[in-house]
């Protein structure tokens, strides 16, 4: 059992239970969620979400199972369910004792009485099947357990309000096939030794707090499909199973097995890390052991066709990383960013391979796909540091394998993209002849990560010369650099490139604010905003500023931007700071990048701050508040962004795979420096311009 426990005193408290959330998944992007007290909050809550083309088209089945429980022959309701009007009943969450993480796995505990009863929820590997177990764990007497499945069948970004689908449901062995429509994936539940009865009654009027929150659609209809009943004696446990799968609970897929199934699933995940760090791993605290099953949440597979079946697990598979749960895809920027902690610190050499190939394989016009769209549709190509990123994704592979087999075969990728930047590409993506600066912008699109977009209003379009895209650039050019060298190709022109840039970075410098401006060349001249963007041309393992404006650039976003979940993205003061990202889709997007705090940016504070001071144990100590963020939204993960001001509270993905990613990479670098020595971080002042391509750090 994990240290995670919450206890009767949040589990009680209605508002605190309804916000802390809970998730688990498949590894091909189906996942389940939900809160801890039991109530639906969001459209994307349920115990089944399948996902039909893997790692997309995702697709709510049950949303639920109602429980409530016989004793003495009185039936105690453990349910709890938000309504239309503002009322909740009924009230299952005053039963509950405890809630825990079993490494990954969810476990609830109720108690009446003497009489308690344990939940635990978990998904197959590979496969849309979710396993509902229940175990009474103490009683004086049997007890009769009931259980009402509520089902849709719905997109999980939709909700069904006046659910009017006849639904067919039918006895099969052991359970219940249910099929919403004439063409629908059918859910079939098993409930082997309990009574399944077919059931057609719409509920109406669920109310998703969340959704409210976020000024969206936020009532939903279920459908109850059956009633599962069974007799249990004490120490006594069954399993409900939930699939796309008929076959469901018989030979590979055994219900006996499924738990042991998981568990070795999750220690092989620690053993594999462990493997990897040696005394590291076993110096971690619990939190970071903790994120290391976090980050298998977000490794997906994409199926590959054979007809009309979709084959999974086959060698070779391609290999993608989810940006969040619940609503993105595999975005490539994110992707990019997440892979070094999400696989490599884990010890997860073979899939990070695996998702370079695949992502090398979709570059376009030196562009790496910004996402792959939920719908199964082509990727987009809208994103100018994507690209750059991937050279970053690749030098921390080859620094953790030294595959040089992998070198060569993306790199003709990686010149591609060289290329092209030089040539000039989409959306004004560029290299400037004037000073080897790439610039960026076009009407109508935002190109950085910074993308917030309402209709036709960009948030933050940054047109012009972003710091961090140039910090990467010149990265990118050091990188490449070191690739030729590696495989005895040409690598002046890249050497002489770096130069260039290291040199032209120097018009970033602020020396009013004694920082970094945010954009150069913009319509209106330079932005001398404060954003967190400057901190990678420290982060970055090749920076081209020099000692002192490193540290310039550290205390200044310490002073402005730091908070305990992360940094800013635009300092208090500034015009257009947005302390809270609640409302409508037009208010929230508003607030995105405007003040809003993103979690993923606090790992590249830390590594700064050590690069600029040499002091591990301050930068490993701005982490540690990720400890009780992890229990501050979705228990035993990390969450997306939270609000610029003071408490900040986590919005956003409940889940976010280069925050888990980041932490997980920032973490183990400076567990393995030496404390109080500055790491070696290149650097490039216009006096040293000639040392701008260094041995990498």
């Amino acid at each position: 059992m994990s240290p995670t426990r919450i206890g009767r005193e949040v589990l009680g408290d209605l508002a605190a239970s309804s916000r802390l959330e809970w998730l688990v998944t498949n590894g091909i992007g189906g996942y389940a969620a939900g809160t801890v007290g039991g109530s639906l909050t969001r459209r994307y809550h349920g115990l089944l979400i399948a996902a039909r083309k893997p790692p997309v088209e995702r697709t709510l089945l049950l949303a639920k199972l109602s429980e409530r429980l016989q004793v003495d022959g009185e039936w105690i309701e453990l349910d709890c369910n938000h309504w239309h009007g503002g009322s909740t009943s009924p009230l299952g969450h005053l039963h509950l004792e405890s809630f825990a993480l079993e490494g990954a796995v969810p476990v609830w505990t109720w108690a009446v009485g003497d009489t308690r009863l344990e939940k635990r929820v978990w998904m197959e590997q590979g496969h849309n099947i979710t396993y509902v177990q229940y175990r009474l764990v103490s009683a004086h007497a049997p007890v009769t357990l009931a259980l009402r499945a509520f089902v849709d069948h719905r997109d999980h970004h939709e909700t069904t309000s006046l659910g009017e689908a006849e639904a067919v449901v039918e006895h099969v062995t052991g359970g219940l096939e249910i099929k919403m429509g004439a063409d629908t994936m059918p859910l079939w539940l098993f409930a082997d030794g309990a009574e399944c009865r077919p059931a057609h009654v719409w509920y109406r009027h669920y109310t998703l707090a969340v959704e409210t929150e976020r000024g969206l659609d936020d009532e939903q209809d279920l459908l109850l499909a059956g009633e599962i009943t069974r007799t249990l004696e004490p120490g006594e446990a069954f399993t409900v199973v939930a699939s796309t799968r008929h076959d469901s609970g018989r030979g590979a897929l055994s219900i006996a097995s499924a738990l042991q199934r998981r568990r070795a699933h999750e220690k092989q995940l620690l053993d594999t890390w462990a493997k990897a760090q040696g005394k590291r791993a076993k110096d971690a605290p619990e939190w970071i052991r903790q994120l290391v099953l976090a980050a298998d949440a977000f490794v997906v597979e994409r199926a590959r066709t054979n007809g009309d079946d979709l084959v999974m697990g086959a060698s070779g598979s391609p290999r993608s990383i989810l940006a969040g749960y619940p609503w993105f895809t595999d975005w490539g920027r994110d992707t990019m960013i997440a892979l070094p902690g999400l696989l490599l610190t884990t010890g997860r050499h073979e899939l990070a391979r695996a998702v370079l190939t695949t992502f090398a394989a979709h570059v376009d016009r030196g562009m790496l796909p910004n996402m792959f769209p939920d719908d199964g549709s082509p990727p987009e190509y809208n994103t100018v540091d994507a690209a750059l990123w991937f050279f970053q994704a690749v030098q921390s592979y080859l620094d953790a394998t030294d595959d040089q087999s992998l070198l060569e075969q993306v790199y003709p990728a990686l010149e591609d993209i060289g290329a092209w930047y030089e040539r000039g590409t989409r959306f004004g993506i560029g290299v400037d002849p004037r000073d080897g600066l790439v610039t960026q912008g076009a009407d109508g699109v935002a190109l950085t990560w910074m993308d917030a977009r309402v209709e036709e209003w960009v948030v933050t379009p940054r047109r012009g010369k972003p710091v961090e895209i140039n910090a990467l650039w010149f990265a990118a050019l050091a990188a490449m650099s070191r690739f030729a060298r590696k495989l005895g190709r040409p690598h002046e022109a890249y050497d002489a490139l770096g130069r260039r840039v290291g040199l032209a970075f120097g018009k970033f410098w602020n020396a009013e604010k004694k920082c970094l401006f945010d954009v150069l060349d913009t319509p209106s001249g330079p932005d001398a905003s404060v954003r967190p963007n400057q901190i990678f041309a420290v982060s970055l393992p090749d920076t081209p500023l020099d000692a002192a404006q490193r540290r310039a650039v550290v205390d200044a976003v310490g002073r402005h931007l730091l908070t305990s979940y992360g940094l800013r993205s635009l300092a208090p003061g500034e015009a257009g700071y947005r302390p809270r990202m609640v409302g409508d889709r037009r208010i929230r997007d508003g607030a995105y990048h405007q003040g809003t705090v993103w979690t993923w940016l606090l790992p590249h504070y830390a590594l700064a701050h050590f690069r600029a001071y040499g002091d591990r144990d301050a930068a490993l100590a701005v982490l540690q508040p990720y400890s009780d963020l992890m229990h501050a939204m979705a228990v035993g993960t990390l969450p997306e962004v939270a609000d610029g001001d003071v408490p900040h509270t986590p919005r956003g993905c409940f889940a976010q795979a280069w925050t888990v990613g980041e932490t997980l990479r920032a973490w183990h670098t400076l567990a393995e420096a030496k404390p109080k020595t500055p790491a070696r971080v290149r650097a490039a002042s216009p006096k040293r311009a000639k040392n701008a391509v260094a041995a990498h750090a």
